[in-house]
């Protein structure tokens, strides 16, 4: 299953689902029949049929959160800031030329510059995708953007061209 922020529920997310998982043992201990636990806490019967094998078999730390899953990142939390704010800076800052234009090999070596470490590209994406950057939505305009321009373009160029 796919979640929007890439990496798999989020910590309070992991949370609540594991307060439901309690709760559920809370029922097992009071005998409540599987198909009425279900439906107390709108899961499928198979998810309690699940949890109660778990509970049964380890008691309620069978039911604890076993933490994010998947690898961990290799950039620590000052690493990914300090990665923003090079990303922020432009890749001309950086030493890419004229083409302002932030690609997967970029970063990926621009990763490996600021810190010896390599990702993939598949990597790289994950990476960024987990850090709130999107390749559908640009963060700025360019810097050659006439405002001006455009507005007497759209008041009339395009408005004669839709009659």
């Amino acid at each position: 299953m796919r979640y929007a922020d890439g990496g798999g529920l989020s910590e309070r997310g992991r949370a609540k689902r594991e307060a439901v998982r309690l709760q559920a043992a809370e029922w097992f201990a009071e005998d409540v029949a599987v198909a009425e636990i279900a439906r107390r806490l709108r899961v499928s019967t198979n998810a309690v049929y699940t949890w109660r094998r778990r509970w049964r078999a380890e008691g309620e730390a069978g039911l604890a959160s076993k933490g994010s899953g998947g690898s961990s990142c290799r950039l620590d939390e000052p690493r990914l800031d300090r990665l923003a704010r090079a990303l922020d800076q432009g890749p001309a800052a950086h030493g890419f030329g004229d083409d302002q234009r932030w690609t997967l090999a970029r970063v990926a070596d621009l990763i490996a510059r600021l810190f010896h470490t390599r990702y993939t590209l598949r990597g790289v994406s994950y990476l960024l995708h987990r850090m709130g950057f999107s390749p559908q939505v640009p963060a700025h305009r360019a810097i050659e953007r006439d405002e001006r321009a455009i507005a007497t373009w759209r008041r009339e160029t395009w408005s004669a061209g839709k009659r």
